[in-house]
């Protein structure tokens, strides 16, 4: 009885009343302060950076209130000069808030430098097969006579002899010295 005394009550409704409205304030007070918080609807479209400079591209990027984020360099291209944007991500014309980081990957300076394998007594198909599989290229061929046609007695850069493991910039042209099959 007392219980039910208590919901009809005047105290109660007032104290309902109190919560309602608590709760709406707060209820307002979240989802409209949390939109001008975190800057709800106010975006930057990403610019543009392929095919730029990386200094270009971090000047367009500081305009636009972006941050730059350099990944590690991509497999080197040579229709592009050293140190462009190959790639970037978000990509441009994405709407993007301010101070979002825009990761991007640059075209080294050069082709990757790699040890040259051992050739050394081997054949030519297998040697040429090696090359490629390590990113170099097959050059010139010289046959010099020795008892082992198409077997690899040297290799050469460049006109000099190199030995294996002697390290070179990959998509170079590497000689090969082979026997003839003649004593």
């Amino acid at each position: 009885m007392k219980l039910f005394r208590f919901i009809i009550s005047n105290v109660f409704f007032k104290n309902l009343f109190y919560i309602i409205i608590f709760t709406l304030l707060i209820s307002f007070i979240i989802f409209f302060g949390l939109g001008f918080v975190t800057e709800h609807n106010n975006y930057v479209k990403v610019p543009k950076l392929f095919g730029l400079n990386v200094s270009k591209a971090i000047e367009t990027a500081k305009n636009k209130s972006l941050k730059i984020i350099i990944m590690d360099s991509a497999k080197f291209n040579p229709n592009y000069p050293p140190l462009t944007v190959l790639e970037q991500f978000p990509n441009h014309d994405m709407e993007v808030k301010k101070g979002r980081k825009i990761y991007l990957t640059l075209n080294p300076v050069g082709y990757k430098k790699m040890k040259v394998p051992n050739l050394i007594q081997i054949t030519l198909r297998n040697a040429e097969t090696l090359l490629n599989a390590v990113g170099f290229e097959l050059g010139e061929l010289i046959y010099k006579d020795n008892i082992g046609k198409d077997m690899v007695l040297e290799m050469r850069h460049e006109g000099k002899k190199i030995e294996p493991g002697h390290t070179l910039p990959q998509r170079e042209k590497i000689d090969l010295v082979l026997g003839n099959g003649k004593k």
